[in-house]
């Protein structure tokens, strides 16, 4: 906490209170859980994703969403805007989906998405990517992807801790 800010002042803002909880998540499914709740609210999307990235692939595993967009869903990094959002380690925004070469227009095509925001998780290697989502064009402001960037990295710092974790599910499938 930064010393000009009271415990109250804290509590009260509801991204430090999302930022706060995610650096306390103690599995990658308590803070699959806490993006989906908060994320979306907190940003002002008509929907977001929650993707992990799985060696070569965007593992979108969770969403919260007017519609439904890609959850369960792998698709090769190079093929996604998430992917694209991991390996150049910076967020894409994208206020027409169908004027931008990095979307694949034929997956977008039975959603509702018009507009888009994708930010990397994870630091220098990311391990995720936080999307938004806007069914209407839309270019996303700075306090939005500002709302995105902090989420995204706050949750990268937790994935990173909970590396070990990532490892056993990919053993596992």
């Amino acid at each position: 906490m930064a010393p000009s800010q009271s415990p109250e002042r804290v509590a009260s803002d509801p991204l430090e209170h999302a930022a706060s909880r995610l650096a306390e998540a103690r599995s990658v499914d308590e803070l699959v859980a806490v993006l989906r709740g908060h994320a979306r609210r907190l940003i002002g999307a008509d929907g977001i994703a929650i993707i992990l990235r799985d060696g070569e692939c965007c593992h979108y595993v969770e969403e919260d969403a007017i519609g439904p967009l890609w959850k369960g869903g792998r698709f090769p990094l190079e093929s996604c805007v998430s992917g694209w959002a991991m390996v150049n380690r910076r967020t894409a925004v994208i206020a027409d989906i169908l004027a931008d070469s990095r979307v694949p227009h034929e997956a977008y095509r039975g959603t509702f998405v018009r507009s888009m925001a994708m930010a990397p998780m994870g630091g220098p290697d990311p391990r995720g990517a936080l999307g938004a989502y806007w069914a209407q064009a839309h270019v996303a402001c700075e306090a939005e992807v500002n709302i995105l960037e902090r989420l995204a990295d706050v949750a990268g710092e937790a994935l990173n801790r909970l590396a070990g974790e990532l490892r056993r599910r990919r053993h596992d499938r």
